[in-house]
C-alpha cells in the first residue's frame, strides 16, 4: 500500500467513525471565524494581521482538513506564525471557548468531540511555542499569561 492510498484509507475511516465531510469543515471554519472577528479579545490579535479573509480562510479549511481527517491538504507552518502574537492563555482559553461552542452548535456530537480533542492539543501546543517564543518554558501544567507590561506572571 503507497503512503497516498494509506492516507485514503485513514481518512475513510475518519468519515466513516466521525461523518465529518469538507462541507462540515468548510461550514464550522467560516462559523467560528465569523464568532472570532466579533470577539473582543480575539478579535483584535486577527484584524491587525488579516487583511484578506477569504485566503485566510481557505487556508483554515485545508488546515482542518488535516488536522481532523489527516488529508495533508495544510503545508503551512502555524507555529511560526502565532509565536510572536501578543496572546496568552486567556486568548488560547477564549479560543477554545468559541471553538468548541461552534462546533457543538454545527456538529453531530461525535464529529464536535473529534474536533475539539483537536483544538485543544492544536491550542496547548501554540500557547506553549507563544511561551517559548518569549523565553519562557512552561512546566507540565503551567499556563503562560503576560502582565500588562508584557512580561509572565
Amino acid at each position: 500500500m503507497t503512503g497516498a492510498e494509506r492516507r485514503e484509507q485513514i481518512t475513510a475511516e475518519i468519515v466513516a467513525r466521525t461523518g465529518i465531510t469538507e462541507a462540515m469543515i468548510e461550514q464550522l471554519v467560516h462559523a467560528f471565524y465569523a464568532k472570532v472577528r466579533n470577539d473582543p479579545m480575539i478579535g483584535p490579535v486577527f484584524e491587525v494581521r488579516i487583511s484578506k479573509w477569504e485566503p485566510h480562510l481557505a487556508q483554515m479549511c485545508a488546515f482542518w482538513s488535516s488536522v481532523a481527517l489527516m488529508t495533508g491538504r495544510y503545508h503551512g507552518t502555524p507555529m511560526v506564525k502565532h509565536m510572536k502574537l501578543p496572546v496568552d492563555a486567556a486568548h488560547f482559553d477564549r479560543w477554545l471557548e468559541l471553538f468548541e461552542a461552534t462546533a457543538h452548535e454545527l456538529c453531530p456530537p461525535v464529529a464536535a468531540l473529534h474536533f475539539i480533542e483537536r483544538a485543544r492539543r492544536i491550542a496547548a501546543s501554540l500557547e506553549m511555542g507563544v511561551a517559548s517564543g518569549q523565553g519562557v518554558m512552561l512546566g507540565v501544567g503551567e499556563r503562560y499569561r503576560r502582565s500588562e507590561a508584557g512580561a509572565v506572571q
